[in-house]
Order: C-alpha cells, then structure tokens, then sequence
C-alpha cells in the first residue's frame, strides 16, 4: 500500500480529478492549503498598492492506493496538473511514502482490502 500526497494549483483540481477517474482511481481526501516554494510567493496591485503574497493557496491531495495502481496514479496526476506546455514553477509536487497500514472504520477491515472500494 502506498500514500500518494499531491499539492497542485487549484485550477487543476478537475482535470487531476477526471484524469484519475480515467484510471479507476476515485478515494480522495481534498484539501485548500497555502505554501510556497520556488515561486516564493506572488506580487499583485490591490487598490493601486503592491502587496507580496507569500503564501500561494493550493491544493492538498492524498490518495492512497494499492501497489497496482501507483504508477497510474503518480502518471495521471503529472499529465493533468502540468502547465501546458512544458510545465512552469508552481505547478507542484508529488510525494510517494509507504502506508503500513490501513483500516476501515466502518468494517474493521485492514490492509489493502480496506483502501479499495
């Protein structure tokens, strides 16, 4: 079993969505999040003042999948949250971590039974 963490842009969140669906990939917790990294933030003019946000709002993805479906899922996110057309800093990252373990808190089901539907 492993947990797939994506953080992407937010405007990117329905086609990550739809490219994952394409996959059989549909267990999702989704959440807004801010951060920065390379872009270290943006500067925008708000009411003719030039203010430094540093904190960009994106998307939080975790999805945890069995080892089937790894490759599928890591692909299908790249594809649909790259910016067209080679990428751009911003478009975010993707983290692999193993899961030790899992359980369905409805069934008591554990392991890799308990992440599929």
């Amino acid at each position: 079993m492993t947990l797939i963490i994506a953080i992407i842009r937010p405007e990117k969140l329905d086609e990550v969505q739809r490219a994952l669906a394409e996959r059989d990939v549909y267990l999702m917790t989704v959440s807004d999040v801010r951060g920065c990294g390379r872009q270290r933030g943006l500067t925008e003019v708000y009411r003719g003042t030039e203010v430094t946000i540093r904190l960009i709002p994106k998307v939080k993805l975790e999805i945890a999948v069995n080892e089937a479906f790894v490759e599928a899922t890591v692909e299908a996110i790249v594809h649909a949250a790259r910016t067209e057309p080679t990428g751009q800093i911003g478009d975010g990252k993707i983290f692999v971590l193993p899961l030790e373990d899992c359980v369905r808190i409805r069934t008591g089901e554990r392991g890799s039974v308990a992440i599929g539907p």
